[in-house]
């Protein structure tokens, strides 16, 4: 009878003592790497100032007791108040009940005038760095091949606009159902919230870049440099997962405008658009204009194959 060719175990072949041993040394060495990552962050938070401590020690934007929430925003007002020169307020409104937010963008009529990232960069706060942060990206494509990414101009530069024989396919966050950004992150910093905004805590975001892998839009983008926004530029109306202010180092992303629309207002991209291509509104509200236009207009979602579930609509009007 043949004898099983398969090699003995590594339990097998070591003797208990060399077991405990090997044991005792992963133990030890386990207790050195997190004695070492506390020793380090001791050290950085020795040469913080107290503000600096308690941002860097906060809980969870999720975790926070109501107190907590009004002492993150005191003290992030008083910074930003004095770094801007002007006050600044960082609301922190909930979700509104019974809302699910979505978005419908008419092909037809966008022209590519691109006033909605401009709209979006000044009423976001992202100031003029180098490289540019832009939330949103306009494509133009050819009318005779229709809608194709892969084929598209993003650095189009036309005197005028609308160029013959193109059309533009704005993109930016499409606030999936089905999120793959949020799955990702190794800290729990992004989540979707009850009214399907996806937002990032940018005090838990350690900028490992893994939720802009994940997005298959390039929706997220990460902030090399420090924001400089001049004083006369700096929108003073906030959000504390939206548009305040944010540093070095983390990651950001479309949110719906939520500093306004959790206040019944419009986006700003949908406010500015000069042809009424943007529509916004509630998806579970059976009146609204968004639900009409999925309803009755010709509706696709981009990287549909994908299963993410956008709550944003690309549709043709005429």
């Amino acid at each position: 009878m043949t004898e099983d060719p398969s090699p003995p175990s590594r339990d097998a072949l070591d003797s208990p003592e060399e077991s405990r041993e090997e044991s005792l040394q992963q133990s030890t060495r386990r207790s050195f790497l997190a004695y070492a990552a506390a020793a380090a962050a001791g050290a950085v938070l020795a040469s913080c100032t107290p503000e600096e401590r308690e941002a860097y020690l906060q809980k969870r934007f999720r975790e926070l007791s109501k107190e907590d929430v009004a002492k993150v925003v005191a003290r992030l007002e008083a910074e930003y108040a004095r770094k801007y020169g002007k006050p600044f307020k960082v609301g922190v409104e909930p979700a509104i009940p019974r809302t699910l937010f979505g978005y419908a963008l008419d092909l037809s009529r966008c022209i590519g005038c691109r006033r909605c990232v401009y709209a979006c960069v000044k009423e976001n706060n992202q100031s003029r760095r180098s490289p540019p942060i832009q939330w949103i990206s306009v494509l133009e494509m050819d009318k005779r091949t229709g809608v194709d990414v892969m084929e598209s101009n993003l650095y189009y530069d036309p005197k005028e606009v609308p160029r013959e024989g193109h059309f533009y396919m704005p993109v930016q966050c499409q606030q999936c159902r089905n999120p793959p950004c949020t799955r990702v992150c190794p800290v729990g910093a992004t989540w979707q919230e009850p009214d399907g905004i996806v937002v990032v805590d940018y005090n838990w975001c350690v900028g490992c870049r893994c939720c802009m892998s994940a997005c298959p839009y390039g929706a997220r983008h990460f902030n090399w440099g420090e924001p400089h926004l001049p004083p006369e530029e700096a929108n003073q109306e906030t959000h504390y997962l939206g548009n305040r202010p944010r540093m070095r180092g983390v990651v950001e992303k479309c949110t719906f405008c939520i500093q306004r629309t959790r206040k019944g207002l419009y986006p700003a991209c949908v406010e500015i658009c000069p042809v009424g291509a943007r529509k916004f509104g509630n998806l579970l509200d059976p009146e609204s204009e968004v639900r009409y236009i999925i309803e009755n207009k010709r509706v696709f979602l981009l990287k549909e194959e994908l299963n993410t579930q956008p709550k944003f609509f690309y549709f043709y009007g005429v």
